[in-house]
């Protein structure tokens, strides 16, 4: 085998390999002989055709699987031969195999660049820190209150506070909206479920009374065919409620399950719920300040192949979660350059990460991985079952050892690094961008 290898970019490979016809010839040959003891060949006995007479009826088959099979083989093999890390799959063009001349084939591809992780010992990183309050828990309280709010009739003009049940119909140039038209639609005032200026519009208003409000759909608006144009909205307001909140009792528990204990068994479930989430919130934020500090006055050459496979693994999924949202993907206009900048931050942080692992020698621990499958099981009917089929398929818990794997490698870092602690608290993580009252 002849390999030749040039180097077209920083990190882009471009390698020939050449195959001669006699190492192809001699493995087809190998299968036809194979082949002989397992098929019939009409007018001889099993095992008894000759090798021209197999070669006539299963010949191209044979050559067309042996050439796919020696050029991955032989890529992997020249590969390692010339000390390369591929980044992606290769593409391999053109790819020459007709009968008596060999293989002959170019593959493209980037490989990984070399890199220099920063000294840890050097990383400044502020670790948030905080934990749940009396205050939070009763703001929190509050709020499962006005989940269970009733409401009654109000006669008087509508506040912020208030619901009122509605008919609307929406129009662009005069030309009625079918999707933006409602009849006895109860809408509430201090919320933001419709586009902006319509709740704020309703303000004041009473029954009987009529309005038109004169907005704009967002120009991120999920229809395309509205987003960014003026609307007009007619509005007629049949009725105003205002809230009615339960009494902050045992009856209030209750009705959120709790059987016994009464208010003080939820106000100990509400504060245990909202710790656990914390947790996880300040988990979050310290891995993000960890990868933020990592990356802080780095330039790095990243492979465009591993770019745009990120780019499409994010393309994919916001299709998913569009489709999901009943929203037609196909006219969302999901342009590749809207993912590339926060593409190549993920696949920098791989890569960073990758070689910390790899230089450290920093493995996924069994015992974490067993413990978050069990978690994980421990929320179905049957958790063996579901331990099972994590254990069962090397690629699912491949997924749970990744996880782990980074989880570790973000304790590695903070044991080593200059870590100063930043006093937060469950709003400022939980709630960011809304007021602690």
């Amino acid at each position: 085998m002849q390999v030749t290898l040039e180097d077209t970019s920083t990190l882009e490979r471009r390698m020939r390999v050449q195959i001669p016809e006699d190492r192809v010839k001699g493995e087809i040959v190998r299968r036809l002989n194979s082949l002989a003891a397992r098929v019939r060949v009409p007018g001889f006995r099993p095992g008894k055709a000759p090798l021209k007479v197999l070669e006539k009826r299963f010949g191209e088959q044979v050559r067309s699987e042996v050439v796919g099979e020696m050029v991955q083989s032989s890529f992997y093999e020249a590969i390692s031969q010339q000390k390369l890390r591929p980044a992606g799959a290769p593409t391999i063009d053109p790819l020459q195999a007709e009968p008596g001349n060999g293989i002959d084939y170019t593959a493209v591809f980037d490989v990984y660049p070399d890199l220099q992780t920063p000294p840890v010992e050097s990383l400044k990183i502020a670790r948030p820190v905080a934990e749940v309050t009396d205050g939070d828990v009763n703001k929190m309280l509050e709020i499962l209150r006005r989940q269970r709010r009733t409401w009654q009739p109000a006669e008087r003009a509508a506040t912020s506070a208030d619901r009122v049940v509605i008919d609307f119909q929406g129009s662009i140039d005069g030309a009625p909206l079918d999707k933006a038209s409602g009849k006895e639609v109860p809408v509430e005032l201090d919320g933001s479920r419709m586009i902006q200026g319509f709740e704020e519009g309703l303000v004041g208003l009473q029954a009987g009374e009529e309005k038109t409000l004169e907005l704009t759909f967002p120009k991120e608006y999920p229809d395309e065919a509205v987003a960014g144009k003026p609307v007009t909205f007619a509005v007629k307001v049949h009725r105003v409620e205002e809230p009615l909140l339960p009494s902050l009792d045992d009856n209030l528990a209750e009705s959120f399950g709790v059987k016994e204990g009464g208010l003080v068994k939820l106000r100990e479930e509400v504060t245990n719920n909202m710790t656990r989430e914390l947790d996880d919130a300040l988990r979050a934020m310290t891995k993000r300040r960890v990868m933020e500090a990592l990356l802080q006055g780095q330039e790095i050459t990243l492979p465009d192949s591993l770019v745009a496979e990120e780019v499409g693994r994010a393309i994919r999924q916001r299709k998913m979660e569009l489709s999901h949202s009943g929203v037609d993907p196909e006219t969302a206009g999901l342009e590749p350059a809207i993912f590339e900048e926060p593409a190549r931050t993920r696949v920098a942080l791989g890569l960073l990460l990758a070689e910390i692992i790899r230089s450290n020698e920093i493995k996924p621990d069994p015992d974490r991985v067993r413990g978050r499958i069990e978690s994980i099981a421990s929320t179905y009917e049957d958790p063996s079952e579901v331990i099972n089929w994590y254990y069962g398929d090397r690629s699912r818990l491949a997924d749970i050892e990744t996880s782990v794997l980074e989880e570790q490698v973000v304790e590695w870092i903070l044991e080593r690094a200059q870590v100063s602690e930043e006093a937060s608290s469950f709003d400022e993580l939980l709630n960011p961008g809304q007021t602690s009252s």
